[in-house]
């Protein structure tokens, strides 16, 4: 990628070391996996402060009359970085709102996955679960008989009103490095040398993806 001359920041660059790599990598975990992963809230306000001092830049050097055509080609370059590096952002939050919102009950009565989340996240888990009560409550709930007009699992009747992430849907596995031997399903075992890619079950590989030895595909 060309760079912008005057002491502009140089454009993101992927390379197993880059903010915007880890991100990559995080993203496409949290789109994969069934559950909500950690919150990368630092990494993410390293690549927005970079993109903001981008951003900056591009803009004062496209109001600079002495900017030459050789810089505005390599500006529209760097904007087009800039615009990739906001789709992942973007698509990253949208992902994990997403799972906020379909599992906002589970995450306002487990103490475990809300250690996962933002105060920004758990706050909105918290509204949702409560608007979402609210509304079923009214429309159908109090409609019915005392001992079926409640949201909670104590009920024998399936399935189960609080939804929870299914973690035995397969998903697909790349070894980042060697690996320790794995148990499946089956119990058969599976050791996974770097580069390997494997189909299994989520809960086989969740210690792994949360080691940052293997990644989701």
């Amino acid at each position: 990628m060309p760079a912008i001359r005057r002491g502009s920041p140089p454009p993101f660059i992927p390379d197993d070391e880059t903010p915007l790599e880890k991100l990559t990598r995080h993203w496409m975990n949290e789109r994969h996996a069934p559950d909500i992963l950690p919150a990368q809230e630092d990494l993410l306000g390293t690549l927005l402060d970079h993109l903001r001092r981008q951003s900056e830049v591009v803009q004062l050097l496209r109001g600079d009359p002495s900017t030459s055509e050789e810089e505005h080609i390599r500006i529209v370059l760097v904007q087009t970085e800039i615009e990739r590096v906001k789709f992942i952002v973007r698509s990253y939050v949208r992902t994990r709102l997403f799972k906020i919102e379909k599992y906002a009950r589970f995450i306002t009565t487990n103490a475990e996955i809300q250690t996962r989340l933002t105060a920004a996240e758990r706050d909105h888990a918290s509204r949702h679960a409560k608007i979402t009560d609210r509304h079923f409550h009214f429309s159908v709930l109090q409609s019915l008989p005392e001992t079926q007009s409640h949201l909670d699992d104590t009920a024998i009747f399936m399935p189960p009103m609080i939804t929870e992430p299914d973690n035995s849907i397969p998903v697909f596995v790349h070894a980042l490095q060697n690996c320790p031997k794995i148990t499946l399903p089956d119990g058969t075992s599976l050791e996974m040398e770097k580069g390997h890619i494997s189909l299994t079950s989520y809960n086989v590989v969740q210690h792994l993806v949360a080691r940052g030895e293997v990644e989701l595909v």
